[in-house]
């Protein structure tokens, strides 16, 4: 069998970027949710008052991260193709938490917000009667509330549809064209690197979302899948054709530079320009965070290891422990400053105290995302 066959194990180089960038993703996510309170956007709670002075701030970061992150997904997923029993893991890995988030973690978040946008006057143990029972009648003018939910957990399964998606094209697809198709896309001259993506990011934003919006809603969700699952698709390429890391390392500066100028046109106007804007700065965020990660961040240090192993705690429990505080702290009519610092610090300490639990007590590990096996091989073992 031919060695460059997508679904055979890699060797075991470390990506150590690969982790830093993951672990920034992550913190940068809990700094934009906490930003969500604070901006005139929806979000599930709000504080008051809304400042309108933070929208660039949040425009800044807003048309990359979460594209960033299923690109590390699709990175670590493909670092691990020919993995025996790769489907299990994945689904052990993604799934469990899931449930436990959307039983345990994601209800209280749920129960405030319907207590601040829906009218509902109830405690928090009758609510609970309507969140298991898949109740449909909290509504207000804007939407009506699908019970349960995942909220900010949707990244799961997401991941977990694309991940299966992809092993079953490597299970039917012929191995020959895959190869092919793979060492085609992994040699792109440099400006079709930059220029065609953006085309397409632009074309889907353009034609899907105007449409269809994004629901993180998974069967209906057509605008995100259509942006998502070719940057896990790309992760995997990366992973399976290393020197197209280098190509991204490479274009890290004019990437830089097209995601700041399309920012710009993202804080200063509207109408149609604005969705190839925002493609363009989707696109070039994500390959200046990848290419300078890659060429500055490549090595290891003693906190990556238990930070690469404590982020996907933090992920699952961040929001819930953000808005709870953020309801809690409103009676003190804190400085919007001092507020959110302690949002920041106090999310922070939960994401920390949810790592701790899972290291000390062993069945608690697989549903909070800790695995059995030791962070410090760096991503050559993949994450979520």
């Amino acid at each position: 069998m031919n060695r460059h066959h997508l679904n055979l194990p890699l060797s075991g180089e470390r990506l150590f970027f690969v982790d830093w960038l993951r672990i920034g993703a992550f913190a940068l996510l809990v700094l934009y949710h906490v930003g969500m309170l604070y901006v005139p956007w929806h979000f599930h709670v709000k504080q008051t008052p809304s400042y309108a002075e933070l929208i660039p701030l949040m425009r800044l970061t807003n048309p990359w991260r979460m594209g960033l992150l299923f690109v590390i997904s699709g990175l670590a997923t493909g670092l691990m193709l020919g993995r025996p029993g790769l489907a299990k893991e994945r689904s052990k890995r993604l799934l469990l938490p899931l449930v436990l988030g959307m039983a345990v973690i994601v209800p209280p978040q749920a129960w405030l917000q319907v207590r601040e946008q829906f009218g509902f006057t109830g405690g928090y143990v009758e609510f609970l009667q309507l969140y298991f029972v898949a109740h449909g009648g909290l509504c207000n003018a804007r939407e009506c509330l699908t019970l349960p939910t995942w909220n900010h957990l949707w990244f799961l399964p997401y991941l977990w549809s694309y991940t299966m998606l992809l092993l079953l094209t490597l299970r039917l697809a012929p191995a020959d064209g895959l190869r092919r198709a793979a060492n085609w896309l992994a040699k792109p001259p440099g400006w079709a690197l930059m220029v065609v993506p953006v085309l397409l990011l632009g074309a889907s934003r353009a034609v899907l979302f105007p449409r269809f919006g994004e629901t993180h809603a998974l069967v209906d969700d057509w605008a995100a899948h259509a942006a998502y699952l070719p940057l896990f698709a790309v992760g995997v390429l990366l992973a399976r054709r290393r020197p197209l890391q280098a190509q991204l390392q490479a274009l890290r500066w004019p990437a830089l530079l097209l995601a700041l100028a399309a920012w710009a046109v993202l804080v200063n106007f509207q109408g149609p320009p604005v969705r190839w804007a925002f493609a363009a700065a989707q696109w070039g965020g994500i390959v200046a965070a990848f290419g300078f990660a890659r060429a500055h961040l490549n090595h290891d240090h003693r906190w990556r290891a238990p930070l690469t192993e404590a982020v996907f705690p933090l992920y699952l429990v961040h929001q819930t422990v953000l808005i709870i505080v953020a309801v809690a702290l409103r009676p003190l009519k804190l400085p919007v400053g001092l507020e959110a610092t302690v949002i920041i610090l106090c999310t922070s300490a939960g994401g920390f105290a949810a790592w701790q639990l899972a290291r000390r007590v062993a069945v608690l590990r697989p549903w909070l995302g800790v695995s059995a096996r030791s962070p410090g091989a760096g991503a050559r073992y993949g994450s979520a």
